[in-house]
């Protein structure tokens, strides 16, 4: 399976997020936190987000796994989100990003024999990875990387 559009995970508003939903936009996935150092991010988020919503879709992955960050509830992590940072994109229910729990779309994206094109590992919160409109798996980059890095930027300004 090359593609993350056979995927969908619960929502954090208890809905379904179906990537195949997204098929012809750049898919942008980060496992988020709301006590870590990149917490900050968010907003970066938000606002590339908006920048660039009729071309991308960011999908935030709530997790406890690094740190001990993200020890909310669902409601309490939607309710931060929203208040603090006006979070619009979607958000899913807190998951293992790591670890013998891991939910099986982080599996794909970092094992190359799931997704076809690269084996990473996610070492802390706000790590990225970059989809295709095809739903290819692009480029994953660690947490140090900003929103608007120029990685990300001319990700989404090709054609």
């Amino acid at each position: 399976m090359n593609s993350i559009y056979s995927f969908s995970v619960e929502g954090i508003e208890d809905q379904q997020i179906k990537f195949s939903g997204f098929s012809g936009k750049k898919i942008l996935i980060v496992n988020v936190a709301s006590a870590c150092g990149f917490t900050s991010q968010y907003a970066q988020l938000q606002e590339l987000y908006e920048e660039y919503q009729d071309q991308l879709v960011i999908v935030g992955f709530p997790s406890n796994d690094f740190g001990g960050q993200e020890p909310g509830s669902n409601q309490e992590i939607r309710s931060f989100c929203k208040v603090r940072f006006g979070v619009t994109f979607p958000l899913a229910a807190k998951i293992h990003i790591s670890g013998p729990n891991q939910h099986p779309l982080y599996t794909w994206l970092t094992q190359k024999d799931k997704n076809g094109v690269l084996e990473s590992s996610v070492k802390w919160n706000f790590h990225k990875f970059l989809i295709n409109e095809q739903g290819v798996l692009v480029k994953s980059l660690p947490s140090s990387v900003s929103p608007f890095d120029d990685i990300i930027l001319d990700w989404l300004n090709a054609s």
